[in-house]
């Protein structure tokens, strides 16, 4: 399977040069929260237990659950990667089209895995995934359906790596015994470069995650500016509206350039095109990056514009891709 992912800009710079580029292929939050000076500890001792303990309770406090069921990771590929690994291999059921990692990192381990168009299909598999809200077209599964789904497969696997504008969405706060919430710290806080994460799930599963990862598996840095940040409650209801306004924007944005609204979340948009080869290219020309997938010729995903200065420039180059007037 292809593990084609966003955030190839090295690639785009070499094809289509320059270096003054917008990265709107990976649905990362482009408005970050701006980390004050890190401490002399978090950069030059190993990572303490008390630190993360400090994290954990900040992010319960976000998820909604009790701290003995977060593990914080080295990102939510950490998880992905490690769970098909510490699990006998089976049956798993991937609801897609989808994130493709999941699929891939169960197919590495030696699991069957079935693509399943929607929970009813995933019944009876011995691992199942979904992602709530769903990448890329955004679909939202109600945590009751979820919560059904967990009492007719072995183990449930949800990643809410887009959930953090959504808490209404998560089954973290009420999770079944068989379930693994996977949360990504990245993507709404725009920190991605800090590879952080999170495992919810029951006590037991996270010490068998835990000895998988090994000792230190997340950077003293990532622990400091995480627990500041996490616990920003102003920055994140600002961040929120800020991507609903931007969310209904870039659409309108979009549909003047003669493109349809195919789905999407507070971080991400995603439009079916005439020609996603030639969307993207044209974007392209404008040093905008934008993410095709190797399913559809016609879709194409964007992120949410961070300033006024890239809106201006988004705006520029969809006016410019609109079909002329009749």
């Amino acid at each position: 399977m292809q593990r084609d992912h966003g955030g190839n800009l090295d690639w785009a710079r070499a094809h289509w040069g320059g270096d003054d580029w917008i990265d709107l292929s990976t649905g990362i939050n482009r408005h970050p929260w701006v980390p004050g000076p890190l401490s002399t500890e978090a950069l030059r001792a190993l990572p303490q237990k008390s630190a993360e303990s400090r994290l954990i309770a900040v992010a319960a406090r976000h998820f909604g659950c009790p701290p003995e069921s977060v593990l914080p990771m080295a990102g939510a590929t950490a998880p992905i990667q490690a769970l098909p690994r510490i699990l006998p291999p089976g049956r798993a059921a991937v609801l897609t089209p989808s994130y493709n990692e999941h699929a891939a990192s169960l197919r590495a381990a030696g699991w069957q895995v079935a693509d399943a168009p929607d929970l009813s299909a995933m019944a009876g598999a011995d691992l199942a995934v979904v992602v709530n809200p769903n990448n890329p077209d955004g679909r939202e599964f109600a945590p009751a359906d979820l919560r059904q789904l967990a009492a007719r497969v072995g183990l449930l696997v949800v990643d809410e790596s887009f959930a953090d504008p959504r808490p209404d969405l998560s089954i973290a706060p009420d999770l079944p015994a068989n379930a693994v919430v996977l949360r990504s710290f990245g993507k709404f806080w725009g920190l991605a470069g800090l590879r952080l994460g999170f495992a919810v799930a029951q006590p037991r599963m996270l010490a068998r995650l835990r000895d998988f990862s090994g000792p230190w598996s997340v950077s003293g840095p990532a622990l400091e500016i995480a627990s500041e940040a996490m616990a920003d409650r102003h920055w994140a209801e600002d961040t929120i509206t800020y991507h609903a306004e931007g969310a209904m924007r870039l659409d309108m944005l979009a549909l003047r350039a003669g493109w349809e609204v195919a789905g999407g979340t507070h971080l991400f948009r995603l439009f079916d095109t005439p020609d996603a080869g030639a969307a993207q290219a044209h974007l392209a020309r404008h040093r905008i990056w934008s993410r095709r997938f190797p399913y559809s010729d016609r879709w194409l995903r964007l992120g949410i514009p961070g300033n006024r200065a890239e809106w201006d420039r988004v705006g520029a180059a969809l006016a410019a891709a609109a079909p002329p007037a009749p």
